[in-house]
């Protein structure tokens, strides 16, 4: 029977995300278990792709293998790996198992199997129970067998990977889909994926892009990838900080300069310009460079040509351009600090990165990956989050969105340190220990909050959002779509939208935008 439910899986017309969640579902009823989670193998790291009966943000987790010695073991071996409940090897997942509300629950059953794609360690498949003598010998002989079809399903995957890039290629050849370094986009909600396929398609194209968006959503991490998935991306990404350049150095930085340019130019150099020839220049920030440096930026767009202080010979160079500003650059043109021209040269192509405020459960699993990291970072057993506290996330605004998260679990886990958690045990964080302004719960508030938090969750786990959250990202991305298509006129923006001004300022400060 469960043969059957994977080989119909596996050869339905799925995208390839439901084709695995579906498949580490059907193996969670067939085993019985707590838990299943499909790891994949990126260097030295094991990343969940699929998940069931673990907590939402354990998809955001990257387990170090050499810092999971039951991982480990299950790489190396060929054979399934049954190991016996009273195992002293710490299980990565403690504490992670979805359950009823109360305390944490210590995982009393693994099993897990080594996954091989064409030959190669392509990652692993675990099994995880509450309830010791859960697995057995046949069940590791069924896992052997049932991994095969895992295994097919994930070169059927992969397959449709490299066909969706080669389709997206066209006849230039070029299918390069994995993930270079630099770090990694995570989440799995419908405005991200949106976003991720709307950058794969413009990074085929030579044009100018320009990200927009507030201070801490990783438009350095979307940059990376446009470069990533372009034809450039064997040649160089060079990032300029233009909020970090002084006016006096400025333009040689960019443009480089000759021995005797000017005080303390000691030696010839060459500029961002020309270290990037061939590949991408990404300029971060682009909104703070001062009007002159502006004008000859200007310059060597139109010509692709750069000049070295103290040189009278241009030199060509071959440069892509990415920019990203958190600011508004059209109010910056209507108040003479940015020049038009600049500015339209810059946004042929302008994408809107959203909020992580916008991005629904998405907070949930970028959670899950610095909690791993503190977890490795402080020598603790398992540390998760408490359900009042998963509440508190979802229900806060994220004015510093991804990266004021990054700061707000980092203090969090030293408070519970400083509280008197143990580093031996699973350490749970409290709402209080997040210090959210407004999103501090107390224990003596009613059940109410907690049980909206718990359908927020299960929505999210099956891939809806609420119909409050769809309704107001829908307007978010109209209103911003108009603003952009407008140049970041408000009042041709509510024409365009076909409201009155007044109400388009009101909805935009209610939605955050303003």
């Amino acid at each position: 029977m469960l043969d059957d439910s994977l080989l119909a899986d596996l050869t339905a017309d799925l995208p390839s995300a439901v084709r695995l969640q579906r498949l580490v579902r059907t193996l969670r009823e067939s085993f019985r278990c707590g838990a299943v989670c499909l790891l994949q193998l990126q260097q030295d790291v094991l990343a969940p792709v699929a998940v069931e009966g673990l907590v939402r943000e354990a998809l955001g987790r990257r387990f170090e293998v050499a810092r999971h010695p039951r991982l480990a073991a299950i790489l190396t071996s060929r054979r399934s790996t049954l190991f016996p409940p009273d195992s002293s090897l710490p299980d990565p997942y403690d504490g992670l198992v979805e359950q009823q509300p109360g305390e944490p629950l210590h995982v009393h059953d693994c099993m897990g199997i080594s996954l091989h794609v064409e030959g190669e360690p392509w990652g692993v498949l675990t099994l995880d129970a509450l309830v010791a003598g859960t697995f057995d010998e046949a069940s590791r002989t069924a896992l052997e067998r049932y991994a095969l079809l895992v295994e097919a399903a994930v070169r059927v995957s992969r397959l449709e990977q490299e066909v969706r890039a080669l389709r997206m290629a066209g006849h230039g050849g070029i299918a390069h889909v994995e993930p270079g370094e630099g770090g990694e986009i995570l989440g799995h909600s419908a405005e991200l994926q949106r976003l991720l396929h709307e950058l794969d398609v413009v990074a085929e194209a030579d044009l100018p892009v320009l990200l927009m968006g507030e201070t801490g959503v990783g438009k350095e991490l979307f940059a990376r990838r446009l470069h990533q998935r372009s034809p450039r991306w064997e040649q160089p990404l060079v990032q300029v900080n233009c909020a970090a350049l002084p006016e006096t150095l400025a333009e040689s930085e960019l443009f480089g300069h000759v021995k005797g340019a000017f005080s303390g130019a000691t030696a010839e150099r060459a500029g961002r310009f020309e270290a990037a020839d061939g590949g991408t220049l990404f300029l971060d920030e682009v909104g703070e460079l001062p009007l002159p440096i502006q004008a000859k930026l200007l310059r060597a767009l139109q010509n692709g040509e750069v000049q070295r202080l103290g040189e009278d010979t241009p030199r060509r160079v071959d440069v892509r351009i990415i920019a990203a500003t958190n600011r508004q650059l059209a109010d910056g043109v209507r108040d003479g600090l940015f020049r038009a021209d600049l500015y339209h040269r810059l946004s042929v192509y302008p994408v809107a990165i959203p909020p992580l405020r916008e991005r629904g459960s998405d907070v949930l699993v970028l959670a899950g990956h610095f909690l791993e990291i503190n977890r490795a970072r402080l020598g603790v057993r398992s540390l998760r989050l408490a359900p009042r506290a998963e509440a508190a996330l979802l229900g806060y605004h994220w004015p510093g969105n991804v990266r004021e998260l990054e700061h707000v679990i980092s203090r969090a886990a030293i408070k519970a340190l400083g509280h008197g958690a143990r580093r031996d045990d699973i350490v749970t964080l409290e709402p209080e220990w997040l210090d959210l302004p407004h999103g501090k719960t107390s224990k003596d508030e009613p059940l109410k909050a907690d049980s909206r938090a718990s359908d927020i969750r299960e929505l999210a786990t099956h891939g809806v959002e609420p119909l409050r959250r769809q309704v107001e990202d829908a307007q978010r991305r109209a209103i911003r779509q108009a603003l952009t298509a407008c140049d970041g006129s408000w009042a041709n923006a509510a024409r365009r939208l076909a409201v009155d001004p007044s109400n388009l300022h009101k909805l935009a400060r209610r939605l955050g935008i303003k």
